[in-house]
């Protein structure tokens, strides 16, 4: 009898054992998987920082900078507007690099969802408006009106595309980690209508001014078509002879 109670003694400190053993190793995997879990939240929360700086700020910048050249046809005022839209696309352009390589080095890139997708795309169309930044004809030769359009194309679609691969990773972001991206999205909407604002006004500036609804000290002079019959028959009645 007393053998047979030792050794289920022996059987019961041996499961206690085991089991605290097994609670220990179930606790340290999960903390490990917590440690992990986090260092990736915060990675991911670094590379759609970087992607928003450049695709969702400098890049609508630069591009509204390079609009205000539009009626400068030389002088030093050209000069810094061009260098302020180049140094701006440099600074996305390192940007968005730092991001993909973050991309490559640390996420799942399969491919199996359309922000990555668009992603690559991206990365390859900023690289090659550079290259054709790079090259551009000087003012006045033939193929300057080519590479303006093509340049114009180009970045444009670019900066379109990139505002809608943010969207698309803030939905990514919310399946990966389950955390809402509500205020983020409403907040980028917010900032990108006021960027869509600003380039409307920027169109019709000049327009703006000329109707005196800007300045407001200058009146509307009424055009020839404006001027009502009876008004030119007074005038000539007035006029001497």
């Amino acid at each position: 009898m007393v053998p047979l109670i030792f050794t289920l003694s022996a059987l019961i400190c041996s499961s206690y054992v085991n089991a605290a053993e097994a609670d220990n190793i179930h606790s340290s995997s999960k903390h490990k998987v917590h440690e992990i879990s986090s260092r990736l939240l915060s990675e991911i929360t670094v590379h759609g920082f970087l992607l928003w700086a450049s695709f969702g700020f400098l890049m609508p910048i630069a591009l509204l900078v390079m609009r205000t050249s539009k009626k400068e046809e030389c002088g030093r005022r050209l000069k810094i507007l061009v260098y302020t839209h180049a140094t701006l696309q440099i600074l996305s352009v390192l940007l968005i690099t730092i991001g993909a390589v973050m991309s490559v080095k640390n996420f799942d890139n399969s491919f199996s969802n359309e922000h990555q997708r668009l992603g690559l795309a991206l990365y390859g169309f900023v690289w090659l408006q550079i290259l054709i930044g790079i090259f551009r004809p000087v003012r006045g030769s033939k193929g300057r009106s080519i590479w303006y359009f093509v340049h114009w194309l180009l970045g444009t679609a670019v900066s379109l595309l990139g505002i809608i691969n943010i969207y698309t990773g803030l939905r990514a972001y919310h399946r990966k980690t389950s955390r809402s991206t509500r205020i983020w999205t409403i907040i980028f909407t917010a900032e990108i209508s006021v960027i869509i604002l600003f380039y409307l006004i920027q169109e019709k500036w000049d327009y703006i001014r000329r109707q005196g609804v800007i300045l407001g000290h200058e009146p509307v002079q009424p055009t020839e078509q404006e001027i009502s019959p009876r008004n030119k028959l007074k005038e000539t009645v007035g006029e001497p002879c």
